[in-house]
């Protein structure tokens, strides 16, 4: 038995002010002091403005914590974290025992990297994934990642090289050279006519961790013919047969989308149907525009979405354009924090964070805990960084190096789920609706109404889950752009389609592709369930979500529980009380 409350064409009571314009022109010029300047403007001083009637911290401290309450131990959940994990898939982590042990930690989503690895080898790694899925039971997504416009330095020996400061090296083009401590072979003929004397140019292993073992800064001090002469300021041990070469603040005439990444995305990409695709070194909107259109051209990659990766200066300059084109953002701080001073990073991650956040689109974060490729501990600082990722209003959090050589590619998972768990119970999730309810502004449009709607009652009733029923997915991905407290189990239900040779279930896609959304929980629905009820009555769709909510232990008896869904033309918004 349960009792419902029906509130049907909802529309928010709690719109505040009139109408924003939107900020969608683009930073300007280059120099860190306007760029810095202006997201200062576009991020703190309206914010502030918004904040000064409501509380300005986004930990939610009602009461001082008592320090007995930290020494408790943390309850674990059915879900490990609402932020979703991405998992890079490498040689520590490609076997069908291990890829299981991480889904079962929280990975939702399986990362591989074209940077390296042939496809050959990335498509085993791929049927061991499919294995581990079903073994396991949970679903995940798969993310490729392009190469793009990427300088690396090719070491065919696979020999350690030795760097050492105040000595002298060589970085040529001619790729039939080995390299030594002495001369490194880069695979770009233009670096020579791009630098200049002066120039800074980083290389490292996986992009870079700032620890001076494993990354080198060097300084340009000459220039000649193809060659490009350097004064090493660390002494650095390259390991491995690439490093990634990174010149600051420096435009590499290179299409982002490369024809390396073309030919993975038609045979690798279009024979997995992947889900995302993370598109490096975004530097126009156009670039997400030219990806898309290539991606239309394999059938059903038409669906796959597409991650800007914001990497440098120039895709910064150009984020709020790119922003609108993408379904994504990937704040790539390895080579962001190179072109930018590692002071200003912060205030980048919180403006273009914030963004995401208000345009209802994911915003994901990479390098966070790279100690972890060697230790089974995470540092304080990266514990914390971690934490203010959450804080921030981060989506996903990108595992990189200590996924895919890291020694402990499961504990590195479950570490950071549990911090950000952990991050997400002090969020202060009222002051976040009140800001997105007001930059949203009035008229809001339907939609949007009975998304925000559907989180104020859950939040107001205490309900321990949405329910929200889609097909596109778009509604659920509304519902969780309000940060509601607790899980939104979106419940996917697949359209039959025909293209006039056959007949295709649509509705896979769209449920792996809530996998990034942070609080968003997918399930496919049984195709011959509708997807809009012809009245309020007809629940059988519904009592099968309902069970699925028992069985995963986030539904007990006398709980509410509130629904989404069509009923007729009309959009609805239940609230039901289980008796059993």
């Amino acid at each position: 038995m349960s009792h419902t409350l029906t509130i049907g064409k909802v529309h928010e009571s709690g719109r505040i002010g009139k109408r924003k314009k939107h900020e969608n022109q683009p930073v300007g010029p280059t120099q860190h002091s306007t760029l810095v300047s202006t997201f200062k403007l576009s991020f703190f001083t309206k914010t502030r403005k918004k904040e000064k009637k409501m509380q300005s911290s986004p930990l939610l401290l009602e009461e001082p914590i008592r320090m007995a309450s930290i020494l408790e131990p943390s309850k674990p959940n059915f879900f490990p974290a609402m932020t979703k994990i991405v998992g890079t898939l490498g040689p520590k982590s490609r076997s069908v025992e291990v890829i299981s042990q991480c889904l079962e930690a929280g990975m939702s989503v399986a990362r591989f990297d074209f940077s390296w690895g042939d496809p050959e080898y990335h498509q085993e790694t791929m049927e061991n994934l499919r294995a581990a899925i079903k073994s396991t039971k949970k679903l995940c997504a798969v993310m490729l990642d392009t190469v793009g416009p990427e300088l690396q330095v090719v070491n065919k020996t696979e020999h350690p090289i030795s760097l050492q400061a105040d000595t002298l090296v060589v970085l040529t083009p001619d790729l039939n050279k080995q390299a030594t401590s002495n001369l490194l072979p880069v695979n770009f003929s233009g670096l020579s006519k791009a630098v200049k004397k002066g120039d800074t140019i980083f290389i490292g292993q996986y992009l870079f961790t700032g620890s001076e073992t494993t990354s080198v800064w060097l300084e340009v001090s000459e220039v000649n013919g193809d060659d490009v002469t350097c004064v090493i300021k660390n002494s650095a041990t390259l390991a491995g047969s690439l490093y990634t070469l990174h010149v600051s603040q420096i435009r590499i005439d290179l299409p982002t989308l490369a024809n390396k990444d073309k030919e993975v995305i038609s045979t690798w990409g279009a024979k997995n149907n992947v889900d995302f695709l993370s598109l490096s070194y975004t530097r126009h909107a156009e670039d997400v525009r030219h990806a898309r259109a290539f991606l239309s051209k394999f059938g059903d990659l038409k669906q796959t979405q597409i991650f800007a990766k914001i990497e440098n200066v120039e895709g910064l300059t150009h984020f709020d354009e790119i922003l609108r084109e993408a379904d994504g953002i990937i704040l790539s701080r390895g080579n962001l924090g190179i072109d930018l001073p590692p002071e200003k990073v912060f205030l980048f991650q919180k403006a273009a964070i914030y963004k995401c956040n208000m345009a209802g689109k994911p915003a994901v974060v990479t390098r966070v805990v790279d100690t972890m490729t060697d230790n089974l501990r995470p540092t304080r600082a990266e514990a914390t960084d971690v934490a203010n990722a959450v804080l921030d209003g981060s989506d996903a959090i990108v595992l990189g190096a200590e996924t895919l050589r890291g020694l402990y590619p499961v504990d590195t998972i479950s570490t950071v789920g549990k911090i950000c768990a952990e991050a997400e119970k002090v969020y202060n999730q009222d002051l976040y609706f009140k800001k997105a309810v007001k930059f949203v502004g009035e008229p809001m449009t339907h939609m949007e109404s009975i998304a925000s709607s559907a989180v104020r009652a859950a939040i107001k009733v205490k309900a321990s889950v949405i329910i929200c029923f889609t097909s596109s997915g778009r509604a659920a991905r509304l519902i969780a752009k309000y940060r509601p407290t607790m899980p939104v189990i979106s419940v996917v239900i697949p359209q039959l389609k025909t293209n006039q040779l056959r007949w295709t279930f649509t509705g896979a896609f769209e449920a792996r592709q809530s996998l990034i959304v942070r609080g968003l929980f997918p399930m496919l629905a049984d195709p011959r369930h509708p997807a809009e009820a012809k009245s309020v009555t007809n629940d059988s769709i519904l009592k099968v979500a309902l069970d699925h909510g028992k069985a995963s232990g986030i539904i007990k008896p006398h709980d509410r529980v509130v629904v989404c869904q069509k009923v007729g033309d009309s959009s609805v918004v239940k609230i039901i009380e289980l008796d059993e």
